[in-house]
């Protein structure tokens, strides 16, 4: 099932700080609500692909991100805000959801399980809980960076020091997504939620003390193809969340494809706990 912008209807529903976050639905079925990770939302991101491939089994949930789309932005921000939005999407799906997150989507579904917002299943690709980044022994605040980048407005510093600094992406990489100023404008459009990526992640280390208090079926991803580091960090992930399921999709990187995730989920989904 296929949706195309005409027969997207965007819906709200106020967080718990009165924030107003912007949600839509696909399919029929179950409800699944999907979490993004970084510089994603409905405009600009896999969810919508995924909630296509779901859609025939699935009612599927994908919502913008506070400070990202059409979601509001209240002031300060906190991860415990974020947690609250998803709480209040899921409510709005009928509360009986599973979830499913991507990258630090992923990070922020675990510590909304963790924090008790009732889910029926959760299932995450690769939280990046690499660690920080050192230089001459010394770990790097990303926060603080992302911070003081965003703080003087400058949006095209913060996204290349996402992609460059944090994600590991060749230097020359900014440079040639500002040839395509499409792309680059909507990356910028959200580069002041950077630092909300990086509050969720916190020191990116996987954090054992809050993942073993989850008590819902979960399903933790990796894919084949994706560095070493990463597929160590979903490995200890899934060993700290009490009897959770892990796979490795076969030739998948971090851009995980939607239709090499869309079977996992549904498999997964569809099952009935033991």
């Amino acid at each position: 099932m296929s949706q195309d912008a005409a027969t997207r209807v965007t819906q709200t529903v106020t967080s718990a700080d009165g924030t107003v976050i912007a949600y839509e639905t696909v399919g029929a079925g179950p409800a699944v609500v999907l979490v993004d990770g970084a510089l994603c939302y409905r405009e600009f991101g896999p969810a919508r692909a995924l909630a296509n491939e779901l859609a025939s089994s699935f009612t599927v949930y994908a919502y913008d991100r506070r400070g990202r789309g059409e979601s509001g932005d209240t002031q300060p921000y906190a991860v415990e805000r974020e947690i609250d939005d998803l709480r209040a999407v899921i409510a709005a799906a009928g509360g009986d959801v599973s979830v499913m997150g991507q990258s630090s989507g992923a990070a922020l579904a675990l510590a909304a399980s963790a924090h008790g917002v009732a889910m029926r299943k959760l299932a995450v690709y690769e939280p990046p809980f690499v660690g920080l980044r050192e230089v001459k022994g010394r770990k790097v605040d990303y926060l603080a960076t992302l911070k003081r980048l965003v703080a003087r407005g400058d949006r095209a510093g913060a996204v290349s020091y996402f992609m460059v600094k944090m994600v590991g992406a060749p230097a020359f990489a900014p440079i040639m997504m500002r040839l395509m100023p499409k792309v680059w404008n909507r990356l910028k459009a959200v580069a002041h939620t950077l630092p909300y990526d990086a509050s969720v992640m916190g020191d990116f280390e996987v954090p054992t003390a809050e993942l073993c208090t989850i008590a819902v079926p979960a399903l933790v991803m990796a894919g084949s193809k994706s560095p070493a580091t990463m597929q160590h960090a979903v490995r200890r992930a899934a060993e700290a969340i009490p009897g959770s399921v892990r796979r490795t999709l076969d030739g998948q990187t971090h851009q995980v494809s939607e239709k090499a995730l869309a079977p996992q989920l549904a498999e997964f989904f569809a099952a009935t706990p033991i």
